[in-house]
């Protein structure tokens, strides 16, 4: 594509993205750039075809071709891979069936446990079913997810997840399932599939420290990018991305590998500033989140900066609301035409709102309502209606009174007394006190003398074996 960007593209990620995608969760986000015509047709048609070439939609590689080339006839190799791919469809579905009668037969499903070793020889002993003929539900899983059966593959990768005792093929079969049910649209089971491929990446580096920290950033860094899609689509999604992106580990991935998913962190803290009717009580990370993203934002600006990011900058740092105003018309640009975003823009530019108001009325006692309507971007009828709107319903309804002759909003803020500073910083006072002299007195206790050494009984070789 274009390497001379217009400002139209200037900040589009969808080529900085695909590279931590599978090819077939490029699509979506090629077929929003052929809606958005940010870049010429013809060259996003060219991308997905190419990608599509790497699959067995092999009529949907056609399509794309004959619209690339509208007088010529497809190659012939086209026939002959869709010809290959229906014969390896129906040998794999042979093998795989072998494996789903038994399993799926009740008395069977009734005496399995949650061990899987002792599955596995349960269904050795009782079937002659051996871990190379469970392999056949991944091998068919994976063949069907790449002809576009999402809903088929999923079933078939979750199967064989639950009887295997691979590691690396249950982590692939974790990652196929979760781009299946993403693809598929079901976000509440790609939430529990996603939360569980995070717990398997996590509990895999801790087990294993030594392995190697570049494995361990990747696979933490393909997990942001795949998130993207769950968390902009589950309802709760935007307040689990921040739980998720401002961990530890997921953060310094972030700073490390991926700067540029600073801009949906962002765009999360402002919009979870006004929890959904209805949600889960937020969290301290989330309830904090800004704070915290602000300092980011500081940190990393040298290598990523957008108008998301410089709006929270000019915004909390500089304090420059003139600035401020110019990045959040920019940022409004950008999120109108961000795959992920574009949905929650008006969202968006409320939450945005709000934090300008909050900064400028912290800052002033006496503030002009047209002012402030030029800073929010809006005409002065919405502006008006907007103020009135923001002081009916926060707290500053308790200390704002409006003007109407002088078009001003007047805040009176009462000093607070000085009795109550005392109580606010003694607060947890009493608390602190005790927490540091129990730690004390656990120093200075003697420490428990070592226990006998007990002599262990043997250990058998069919136990060691296992």
């Amino acid at each position: 594509m274009a390497t001379d960007a217009p400002p139209a593209t200037q900040y589009d990620l969808t080529q900085t993205i695909i590279p931590y995608l599978d090819r077939h969760l490029a699509f979506p986000l090629l077929a929003h750039l052929v809606e958005t015509g940010l870049f010429p047709a013809e060259q996003v048609r060219e991308a997905q075809y190419q990608l599509a070439k790497g699959t067995n939609m092999v009529d949907y590689a056609v399509s794309l071709y004959e619209q690339i080339n509208p007088d010529q006839e497809a190659p012939s190799e086209f026939a002959e891979k869709r010809s290959k791919a229906l014969e390896t469809n129906e040998r794999l579905q042979q093998e795989a069936q072998a494996v789903l009668d038994v399993i799926e037969n009740p008395d069977v499903a009734q005496a399995l446990r949650q061990d899987k070793v002792q599955n596995l020889q349960y269904l050795n002993d009782h079937f002659n079913l051996t871990l190379d003929q469970i392999t056949a539900l991944y091998t068919f899983g994976q063949f069907q997810y790449t002809y576009g059966n999402y809903s088929g593959a999923a079933d078939y990768l979750y199967h064989f997840r639950v009887l295997s005792t691979d590691a690396d093929l249950n982590i692939s079969a974790h990652w196929g399932k979760l781009a299946s049910d993403t693809l598929s649209g079901k976000w509440d089971v790609a939430l529990e599939e996603l939360n569980a491929l995070r717990e398997a990446i996590d509990s895999r580096a801790a087990a294993s420290p030594h392995d190697g920290a570049l494995p361990q950033l990747q696979s933490r860094s393909w997990l942001l990018h795949w998130s993207l899609f769950v968390y902009f689509n589950h309802p709760q999604g935007r307040m689990l991305l921040l739980e998720t992106f401002l961990a530890p580990a997921y953060l310094n991935t972030i700073q490390t590998a991926a700067p540029w998913i600073l801009r949906y962190t962002v765009f999360a803290a402002i919009v979870a500033r006004k929890p959904a009717p209805g949600a889960a009580p937020q969290s301290s990370r989330v309830r904090h989140a800004l704070r915290e993203i602000v300092k980011v934002v500081q940190t990393e600006e040298y290598q990523y900066s957008d108008p998301l990011t410089r709006f929270l900058k000019e915004l909390y740092l500089e304090f420059d609301f003139e600035a401020a105003q110019v990045a959040l018309r920019e940022a409004e640009a950008v999120v109108e035409l961000d795959f992920f975003l574009n949905e929650f823009k008006d969202e968006f530019l409320e939450n945005a709102r709000y934090l300008v108001s909050e900064a400028y009325c912290r800052i002033h006692q006496k503030i002009d309502i047209a002012d402030l309507t030029a800073r929010l971007n809006l005409s002065r009828d919405d502006g008006e209606k907007w103020i009135v709107n923001l002081i009916r319903e926060t707290r500053m309804g308790a200390d704002a009174k409006i003007d109407l002759e002088k078009n001003v909003v007047i805040i009176s803020r009462p000093p607070q007394p000085i009795y109550q500073s005392v109580i606010e910083k003694t607060r947890g006072l009493a608390f602190r006190t005790s927490a540091i002299g129990a730690a004390i007195a656990r120093q200075a206790a003697p420490a428990p003398a070592p226990a006998p050494v007990q002599e262990q009984p043997p250990v058998s070789k069919e136990i060691e074996a296992q």
